[in-house]
């Protein structure tokens, strides 16, 4: 048995909500309010709704977030998944996108217990979901390492994430858990393939994980046993499987309870890519320190790192998807409508002759020299020759630069509002900013649902 992974397992079952620096447990909240906004919001997404019509007529008690439907607590993890994932405004820097995988399946391992469940072992249970998915994808390599060779880590890696966390929730012990994290190994899956025609099954990968480590956690519960060795240089282990040349195995466990990776990831101001969101930055600050309007601007160059330019790259605008991972689209946008929220990207907006002009505008380069894990540098030029460059290297929204509370209280607000009234909305946060204080977290699935009349709290 991999003692890595011992005591990965044993991190998992012996955490106390008390061995939680304070700072970490207010991030904590931050990341579960964002990730309820960004799934309310992705409800009423297109793929959310064609999602749900997949399950339409089974029969379940587990509420599907912002709407009236309630299916079994595996099809609840998998389609609240989905529809956090849908719009791209949830938090990245874990798995990579743990929020859209992680608290989908802790909800839904709360609902399929006979007992309440606090908001303390809510969010216990979500810390260790970011830490055991972040950490998998650290043993792989690393994000640009691991999705470079073409995996998609919210899936790969968030799989072993929902698993833990899960399986904490569960009262899983350490044996079960090592069932349950081995088991998630099989269950891992998720590629690259959707960025060469904005495809939609990007956003099925954050749903099928979710779901896949509840399923994991749920099967351990009941004694089928998972590989022990799964971390470990053998013959089908997932790092000599998936990561064969990058892997870091002692990543795995080294400073485990002392350094806690949800405190390295990001909440997104804007409704697309992560990689995109230092150039959209450093974009907007070139315009101030320039001082000039759009009609001033001649063109903007961008240096980046071929990782980046494989993923961000792209110009295809006829998919939602695929406008989402173009960072000529984002630069374009925010040069067109000034802002990249989710208004920027509607069909109007991609279909508008101007933004093509503009993205002509927009030239890239790879450049040798840039780390494949670094921000890139945008140049922008004017009409009368005038240019300035910016690498922006802790864009908004990271942990470094954080989201004002305002900020993030008003993005909530305007994806919660998207299907419930604002007094339901406005409710339901205040409920999550005091989830701590919880003796059950069920009472949040009066908040969750469609009803258009304000939910009375208990």
């Amino acid at each position: 048995m991999s003692e890595r992974l011992q005591r990965v397992a044993q991190f998992c079952v012996d955490l106390r909500f008390e061995d939680l620096p304070p700072a970490l447990v207010a991030q904590a909240k931050r990341h579960i309010l964002d990730t309820f906004g960004a799934a309310l919001a992705g409800a009423g997404s297109g793929i959310g709704e064609q999602a749900r019509k997949v399950f339409g007529g089974e029969a379940g008690d587990v509420p599907v977030w912002g709407t009236g439907m309630k299916v079994c607590a595996s099809q609840a993890a998998m389609l609240n998944g989905i529809a956090a994932h849908a719009l791209e405004l949830d938090d990245t820097g874990g798995c990579d996108h743990s929020g859209a995988v992680v608290l989908p399946a802790v909800m839904a391992a709360i609902a399929l217990l006979p007992r309440s469940v606090s908001g303390r072992e809510l969010i216990s249970a979500v810390v260790i979901g970011y830490d055991v998915g972040r950490r998998v994808l650290e043993a792989s390599g690393g994000y640009s390492a691991h999705n470079g060779a073409g995996w998609h880590s919210t899936a790969t890696c968030g799989v072993f994430g929902a698993a833990a966390a899960s399986a904490r929730i569960l009262g899983l012990d350490v044996h079960q858990t090592l069932a349950a994290l081995g088991i998630a190994g099989s269950f891992s899956g998720g590629l690259w393939a959707f960025i060469h025609d904005g495809s939609q099954s990007k956003k099925l990968h954050s749903g099928r994980a979710a779901e896949g480590g509840l399923l994991a956690a749920r099967f351990a519960q009941e004694g089928i046993s998972g590989p022990m060795q799964l971390f470990d240089d053998v013959w089908g282990g997932f790092l000599k499987t998936l990561a064969p040349a990058t892997s870091t195995p002692e990543a795995l466990d080294a400073d485990l309870g002392v350094v806690w990776k949800l405190a390295r990831c990001s909440i997104k101001p804007y409704a697309s890519c992560r990689g995109t969101h230092s150039a959209i930055d450093a974009l907007g600050l070139l315009l101030d320190q320039l001082n000039i309007r759009l009609d001033q601007v001649e063109d903007v160059h961008v240096s980046l790192s071929g990782f980046l330019h494989r993923m961000c790259g792209g110009r295809d605008l006829t998919t939602l998807a695929g406008a989402q991972m173009s960072l000529p689209y984002a630069l374009a946008a925010r040069l067109l409508q000034g802002h990249c929220r989710l208004q920027a990207y509607d069909d109007l907006q991609r279909s508008d002759p101007r933004m093509g002009q503009w993205m002509s505008r927009i030239h890239l380069e790879v450049d040798p020299r840039l780390s494949e894990d670094g921000e890139p540098v945008v140049t922008l030029r004017t009409v009368e020759g005038r240019q300035a460059s910016l690498c922006v290297d802790v864009p908004l929204g990271a942990p470094g630069n954080p989201l004002a509370v305002v900020a993030l209280e008003e993005k909530f607000l305007d994806l919660a509002t998207q299907v419930m009234p604002p007094e339901q909305a406005a409710g339901l946060m205040d409920q999550l900013w005091c989830i701590e204080e919880m003796e059950s977290v069920r009472t949040l699935e009066r908040w969750l649902g469609s009803s258009r009349r304000k939910p009375t709290s208990e």
